[in-house]
């Protein structure tokens, strides 16, 4: 990435919050300003399950991709709305499964170009690259990711903590469909986005404290959040809390067993 990150630096405001550099801040990251960590801690005053959501998310991504891997063979990964590098990184997860895994990171935000670098650490008989692009424009991420996966091959689709960013009149099963249609059988779709099922009203709040901040947020039922998955094969255990999704997974977790839900739906189809 060098000769792209002074210019991915110039183009990062820190004078708005934005939602990459809050969930850096929820994860006890450095790569945030002190407007994120205002805005973090405001939504966690608000709910104190907010960063216990991030963890609770994060972990989601590692057990899944580690089942993609491990059990159902898949070797080909791309993962939309990355966010900035936080350790273990999806291709660390993956190529520790399988040292010769592909793995392609999509993101739009500067922030995340300037520190692309520590996203390209793979092993030497995988891949691993970085593609600047917004989800809203499906077709261009398929276009490039398809010069570096073979998509007439199984693709591991993960679109983590992104959907509830983007509003149904802005497209987001539209865009979610595309990508999926473009994938061989046998690939799968990782998602996971917030809910207000389980606790409505911190929900709301701290919807109205990132639409505060400029940031807007949208949280789907679990039959909205389901559509997602039509013509899918949803695997066990179906749609549930990301900290309930297959907890015998976990490696290096801490999770508080008394804790209730949280408001974040996560599930894996498998295309056939």
């Amino acid at each position: 990435m060098t000769g792209t990150e002074p210019a991915a630096a110039q183009r990062i405001d820190t004078t708005k919050p934005h939602p990459a550099r809050i969930y850096d801040w929820y994860l006890g990251g450095k790569d945030n300003y002190p407007v994120d960590e205002a805005l973090g801690r405001q939504i966690a005053s608000l709910s104190g399950d907010a960063p216990r959501a991030a963890r609770a998310n994060r972990w989601f991504m590692n057990r899944a991709t580690r089942q993609l891997a491990a059990n159902a063979g898949i070797r080909q990964f791309l993962d939309i709305g990355t966010g900035i590098p936080t350790e273990p990184n999806l291709h660390q997860i993956a190529q520790k499964v399988a040292a010769d895994a592909r793995v392609v990171y999509v993101d739009n935000d500067p922030i995340v170009l300037a520190h692309a670098g520590a996203l390209l650490r793979g092993t030497e008989e995988g891949v691993t690259e970085y593609i600047e692009a917004d989800v809203r424009e499906p077709r261009t991420i398929l276009e490039q990711a398809g010069r570096i996966l073979d998509l007439d091959r199984p693709v591991a689709l993960s679109l983590i903590a992104l959907m509830h960013f983007v509003a149904d009149e802005d497209g987001a099963y539209d865009l979610v469909d595309t990508l999926v249609d473009a994938l061989a059988p046998g690939s799968a779709l990782v998602l996971s986005a917030m809910t207000a099922d389980f606790e409505p009203e911190n929900v709301r709040r701290g919807i109205e404290a990132y639409a505060a901040g400029g940031v807007t947020l949208v949280a789907r039922t679990r039959d909205e959040f389901g559509r997602f998955f039509e013509g899918l094969d949803v695997l066990e255990p179906g749609i549930v809390s990301v900290k309930d999704w297959r907890p015998e997974l976990a490696v290096d977790e801490t999770p508080d067993p008394a804790a209730g839900p949280v408001s974040l739906y996560g599930a894996v189809g498998i295309k056939s």
